[in-house]
């Protein structure tokens, strides 16, 4: 009996020095990052990681209110940098992890899915799901490539708005629109269910900045995570679901 009560004040012990971070990520990196966090917590025994995953603008209105949040990980340049013109992350913790590519999906039984995206224009793509561009880092990069391309306003008649890149995703695995734009991982999550109709070339790289926030209790150990994803393991992992290596400036 004491030594059961003995064994049992040191599991208690044990958790009451546990961190627990909490770290807020965008919705295309869910896969990848429960791995990553699986593997970092087996790297660093007494770190618990807890993710929360939604659109990029959504995250950073949750760290603005005060939410209790470690780490944030945007799928955007620009969603980081109003995070640090407002204050909401630690200066010099910022770095890059990992980059994707912009794609055009359809159903997987399409029968002519389009080439480009001007072919979106045609009267058989009746609607098209796209991120919400306030918020939604991947309806940023369709909304300039489509500018660019002089069919936004067209397009954006069509549109059918996604809280995130996984809603957009379902709207075209579901068959309940005719086309949609997602990251390239994330169509690489239901290939039973979608197929790239083309890649969409983008003005500005997808990247994915990380940073430990502000107003962290445990600075020290998320810190460690950030670190952590630039490691040969956790980079593994990325390659392994899809994303490329962050490069560049």
């Amino acid at each position: 009996m004491r030594l059961l009560f003995a064994l049992a004040l040191a599991a208690n012990a044990g958790l009451v020095g546990a961190a627990e971070i909490t770290v807020s990520a965008a919705a295309s990196l869910t896969n990848a990052l429960r791995e990553i966090g699986t593997a970092f917590e087996a790297a660093h025994p007494g770190t618990a990681v807890q993710f929360n995953f939604a659109a990029s603008g959504a995250l950073l209105q949750q760290i603005a209110q005060g939410a209790p949040v470690d780490v944030f990980a945007s799928a955007d340049a620009e969603t980081m940098d109003q995070a640090e013109r407002r204050g909401l992350v630690r200066p010099g913790s910022r770095v890059d992890f990992a980059a994707n590519t912009l794609v055009v999906i359809v159903p997987r039984d399409a029968a002519a899915p389009p080439k480009a995206l001007a072919e979106l224009l045609a009267p058989a793509f009746r609607h098209v799901a796209i991120g919400v561009p306030a918020s939604v880092p991947v309806g940023r990069y369709t909304q300039a490539a489509l500018e660019k391309a002089r069919l936004w306003a067209p397009i954006e008649a069509k549109m059918i708005g996604a809280q995130s890149v996984r809603q957009a995703l379902d709207y075209v695995a579901r068959g309940e629109v005719e086309a949609g734009f997602v990251y390239a991982t994330d169509a690489a999550l239901m290939p039973e269910r979608v197929k790239v109709a083309f890649t969409v070339p983008t003005e500005t790289p997808v990247r994915y900045p990380i940073a430990v926030v502000a107003a962290s209790k445990h600075a020290s150990e998320a810190q460690q995570f950030v670190a952590y994803l630039l490691s040969t393991p956790a980079q593994a992992t990325l390659r392994k679901n899809g994303f490329a290596r962050a490069s560049g400036p």
